[in-house]
């Protein structure tokens, strides 16, 4: 774990993890922040020290709804659209416990909660920080897990999933390395997918 996750990062995560177990949380945070990691790699002059903790606790308020919500809460046609600010707000007020019990200096804290405030329903950027960890959360929906996680809650194909993906998220990525990080996602999604197809036409020749 002290390789997957930095060892300053790991008392955030121990706090985060009771609230992650909904919506496959545990593992898109997990995936998000790693994607993160690549992220600032490529952008070192933005600061690790604010995204990183900021991704492990954005999605902790999800916790605070009825699990039969959650699903319906997300979408073109949400059926409980107020639960994506609602969703924001208690993240914040279980990361600024969780914070003050790790006893985080204030101003990196003031600056991780104005990034958790506002990752879904802001579509403007207030930092560099912040459009980092907005890619990062966005980029999981790229992955192999995150597409099988979205088609499961639509109960799309994967192909279909990946073209929604490309139409209405990809746009939305505020970074050229996280748009460049989407593209070469999306190239192996839709390889994926229709590797079946391409095995069938072969099958018949």
């Amino acid at each position: 774990m002290s390789v997957f996750i930095r060892r300053e990062d790991l008392p955030v995560w121990f706090a985060a993890r009771p609230w992650l177990d909904v919506r496959s949380n545990d593992e898109h945070t997990l995936i998000s922040y790693r994607l993160g990691q690549a992220l600032l790699r490529l952008m070192p002059d933005i600061s690790a020290t604010i995204v990183l903790p900021a991704i492990l606790m954005h999605d902790v308020g999800w916790k605070m709804f009825p699990p039969e919500q959650l699903t319906a809460a997300v979408g073109p046609n949400p059926k409980y659209p107020e639960l994506q600010r609602a969703h924001e707000i208690e993240s914040v007020k279980i990361a600024r416990d969780a914070f003050a019990r790790l006893a985080t200096p204030e101003p990196h804290v003031r600056a991780i909660l104005e990034i958790i405030d506002g990752h879904d329903t802001r579509n403007t950027t207030i930092s560099p920080e912040d459009a980092v960890m907005k890619d990062a959360d966005k980029l999981w929906r790229f992955t192999a897990h995150g597409v099988a996680t979205i088609g499961g809650w639509f109960a799309s194909s994967a192909r279909e999933t990946l073209a929604m993906l490309e139409s209405f998220v990809l746009p939305s990525l505020l970074t050229e390395q996280g748009r460049t990080m989407a593209q070469a996602l999306l190239a192996e999604g839709v390889a994926n997918a229709q590797m079946s197809e391409l095995l069938q036409i072969e099958a018949g020749q």
